[in-house]
Order: structure tokens, then C-alpha cells, then sequence
């Protein structure tokens, strides 16, 4: 029973509706909304309110890719919590070049940098009590439809992860989606490291899928977001079947994860090979490099090497 969990980007899409969700357990006695913006939150929050009737819900403010902004957050949370839904992230910057004080680039740290430092400062504190539940993406494997090739790195050593997440691993090429892939798959290998590193909570990875409802089509490029938003997500994705669902369902996958004893520790959950929708499997079934322990700790090592 999770009596306590605090979202990351919570104001909105995904985020909201799983504090919705989550309000609506009997056993949910507080949700923490973390959000970068005050009017937006308090606009989520009477919203939630509203809808569930529960008034649970606290707002801290923290940016996800400022590292004193979230130190300063975590100051704030004065009692354990049982959960973390590292929620905060998505295809964001438009070049590989433009880099956070942190030396991570935007989309590195927008997905990255914020969720390592809040689980970091929470288990430094001794206030995370049972789990973490990190996002990532069917991109990683690779998706045909989109056009987004598997990931796959020549070495996955600790420098090549470090090229990723400051960008020059992309050169003057940069492909958002594509990168984002590589961005999530060094946040997946980092969860997957931490799971063997504190075998006493867990740590889950699981994707929400193609999901309706959220600003995630916003930030691509303007010819693939139209693509998106008019042609794939209303037209094409229906008529092919397990290619897109509603927030509702994208949503229940975060709950599921925290919730659900079938998801275990130390895995990555999501769509069958070449869906993006239905059933959730484990990704290591078919996307191999994700049991190789050595490229997890890798991953964990040059993240922090961006964390002073």
C-alpha cells in the first residue's frame, strides 16, 4: 500500500492524470505534485480536487533541469514518502549544442538530470521508502513508424554515455526524436543500476506508450508534429491496432507499476516488439544490451558525473 507519492511534471497530461488515479485509491493519503510553475500547479491542483473530491494534493515547485532548483524541493518534503514517479521529461530542444550549468544538454537534463539528484537526495535522507518508477520509451528499442532506429551505441562505456547526455555524441546531426531515445535508454540503464544497488526498494521502468492527451507531439519538429497529430494519431495509428490509447490508459501503466506486484524490480515494461500500445513485456526479452549490468553502471557513472 503507497500511502504517499510525489509526481514530477505533474501539472499536466500524464502526470496529472495519474494523481488523479492514484487520489482515487483508498490507501492514497497524500500526493506531492512537483512542478516547475506556481499558477499551473495550483491550477492542476484545484482541478484534481475538483475531480476526485479528495484534497490530498501538495504542490512543491522544482525545475527538473536546474539542479539547485530540485535540492531546494527536496528541502521541502519533511516526511518519508512511499513513491516516486519520475514523470518530468519528453522531446525537448531543438540542437544537441545548447547546454544546462550542469554541462548536460536540454534534453538530457530535462529528462535526466532533475530525477537522478530527487532519488539521490531522498535515499541520501533516508525519506524514499519503497519505490521509484522511472519513464522511458518504446523509442529505445526502436520504432518503425516513426522512423526511430534501436539504440544502439558502439561501446557503452561511460564516455560514449557522457557524449549523450552533453550532446557531442550527436554532432551537427541532431534528430530529437532519435536522440531522445538515447537520452531515455541512459535514464533506463541508471534506474536498472539502482535496483541492484538498493536491492530494498523498487525500481521500475515502464513506458505509457503512444498515448492521446499530452504535449508530447508539441515538441517535435514542425513537419513531424503535424504528421502526428493530424494524420498518425487520429487516422493511421487506429486502423493498424495496439499503435494508441488514451490518457487514461497510458496513465494506469505509471499505477500499475507502483502498484502491481507482476512488475518487478530492476525491469524495463513496455509494448510488445513493434507496438506502441496493448500489452506490457519485459524489453530485455528482445533489446538485450538492457541486462548487460556493466553498461547500467556505466550509465549511473557518467550521470553523475554531471552531478556536482
Amino acid at each position: 500500500m503507497n500511502e504517499s507519492i510525489l509526481i514530477t511534471g505533474a501539472n499536466a497530461g500524464l502526470g496529472k492524470e495519474t494523481a488523479r488515479q492514484l487520489a482515487m485509491k483508498n490507501e492514497t493519503k497524500k500526493v506531492i505534485l512537483l512542478c516547475r510553475n506556481q499558477g499551473r500547479a495550483e491550477a492542476a491542483k484545484k482541478e484534481l480536487e475538483q475531480k476526485t473530491g479528495k484534497r490530498i494534493f501538495e504542490i512543491i515547485i522544482g525545475d527538473v533541469s536546474d539542479a539547485n532548483s530540485v535540492r531546494k524541493a527536496v528541502e521541502q518534503i519533511k516526511e518519508p514518502i512511499d513513491v516516486v514517479i519520475l514523470n518530468a521529461g519528453g522531446v525537448v530542444g531543438k540542437t544537441a549544442a545548447k547546454l544546462t550549468p550542469s554541462g548536460m544538454n536540454e534534453l538530457s537534463a530535462t529528462n535526466i538530470l532533475g530525477n537522478v539528484i530527487l532519488v539521490d537526495e531522498l535515499i541520501k535522507r533516508d525519506k524514499l521508502k519503497k519505490a521509484v518508477l522511472a519513464i522511458s520509451a518504446e523509442a529505445v528499442p526502436g520504432v518503425k513508424m516513426l522512423g526511430v532506429k534501436p539504440v544502439s551505441m558502439r561501446t557503452s562505456s561511460v564516455d560514449e554515455f557522457a557524449a549523450v547526455l552533453d550532446g557531442s555524441y550527436f554532432g551537427k546531426k541532431f534528430d530529437a526524436l532519435q536522440a531522445y531515445a538515447y537520452v531515455k535508454y541512459a535514464e533506463t540503464m541508471w534506474t536498472l543500476s539502482m535496483a541492484r544497488e538498493y536491492p530494498n526498494l523498487k525500481f521500475v521502468v515502464v513506458s505509457p506508450g503512444n498515448t492521446k492527451g499530452t504535449q508530447a507531439p508539441n515538441a517535435l519538429p514542425l513537419p513531424m508534429r503535424i504528421m502526428l497529430k493530424y494524420v498518425m494519431m487520429p487516422i493511421v495509428f487506429p486502423l493498424m491496432g495496439e499503435m494508441v490509447h488514451k490518457l487514461e490508459v497510458g496513465a494506469k501503466r505509471f499505477v500499475d507499476g507502483i502498484s502491481d506486484e507482476r512488475y518487478k524490480s530492476g525491469v524495463f515494461y513496455a509494448s510488445k516488439e513493434g507496438k506502441l500500445s496493448g500489452d506490457m513485456v519485459d524489453q530485455s526479452t528482445f533489446f538485450t544490451d538492457l541486462k548487460n549490468t556493466t553498461f547500467q553502471d556505466n550509465a549511473n557513472e557518467a550521470i553523475h558525473h554531471f552531478i556536482n
